[in-house]
């Protein structure tokens, strides 16, 4: 009678061991447990800010601070929910770095948080809609502010063409694509320097330049630059950037954030890539 009592209590704390197990949440890898550290930024490189206010645009880039091995799961670790329910997709650049963003530009109002695993979440608003149009076929820029036209600027884009400077092949477009404003500086030195131009050559600035609003990471600005209005609306004569008028590019100035959308159409030379600060130029079947 007491083997078959015995018997019964083992039988009985199997089933009820069974049932928490069942009842169990599943278990959940830490980020900080199998990946390396992790920091957010733009695409400009600048930190993003908890809190901060940023364009319809707005990339968020992870950088980590190792290599990682399995990008399933640093994608299922980094976490970003909006407040409006859209959904994106980190897309890895290397080993080290990956980029999230929607299908389509968010919503005014949307709150975007990435949570990095067992990480503090970070999160930040989405401002209003801007968006410009430099349309190379009429050299102008068109400013789109909640979709209602505010601003029409006459500019002149880059000039076109190559220059072979030593073993480096120049171009002189500015190339077409999808860019995001990624931060902005009055002024700016311009170097030519910087992208294999040398300052004394025939082509070659070193210059300071007021209003300057940064589109790409290897150096497209729109800016003031008078010396050019003659040109604006009708030439192109630049090494790339879009040139305004004081009045255009102090307002341009003012009126942008980063993360607001700036569409080059109908402009020559290699389109827009990812590493120039192409991220919407990428179709979202290749970015998902």
């Amino acid at each position: 009678m007491r083997d078959m009592n015995r018997r019964a209590r083992v039988l009985l704390s199997v089933v009820v061991a069974l049932i928490a197990l069942q009842a169990a949440p599943a278990a959940v890898a830490h980020a900080d447990d199998v990946l390396p550290n992790v920091r957010f930024t733009t695409t400009s490189g600048a930190a993003l800010q908890n809190g901060g206010t940023y364009g319809i645009g707005t990339v968020i880039v992870a950088h980590f601070d190792g290599p990682v091995g399995d990008k399933g799961l640093a994608d299922q670790a980094l976490q970003v929910d909006t407040s409006t329910g859209v959904t994106g997709a980190w897309h890895w650049v290397d080993d080290r770095t990956a980029h999230w963003r929607p299908p389509q530009y968010y919503d005014p109002g949307t709150v975007v948080t990435v949570t990095p695993g067992p990480g503090p979440p970070l999160s930040f608003n989405i401002g209003a809609s801007h968006v410009s149009i430099a349309d190379d076929a009429t050299k102008q820029v068109t400013v789109f502010d909640g979709g209602k036209l505010v601003r029409t600027m006459p500019t002149s884009m880059g000039r076109g063409g190559t220059d072979k400077v030593g073993n480096t092949t120049l171009s002189f477009w500015t190339q077409p694509g999808i860019y995001t404003v990624l931060d902005k500086s009055n002024p700016v030195i311009m170097d030519s320097s910087t992208y294999g131009l040398p300052i004394n050559s025939h082509l070659g600035y070193k210059e300071s330049i007021n209003y300057a609003v940064r589109i790409s990471t290897d150096g497209v600005y729109l800016h003031e630059l008078d010396a050019t209005v003659w040109a604006q609306g009708n030439t192109d004569t630049s090494h790339g950037c879009l040139n305004l008028n004081r009045d255009n590019a102090m307002w341009f100035y003012n009126f942008s954030v980063p993360g607001d959308v700036v569409e080059v159409r109908n402009s020559g030379g290699k389109p827009l890539q990812l590493w120039q600060n192409g991220d919407w130029s990428v179709p979202w079947g290749q970015w998902a």
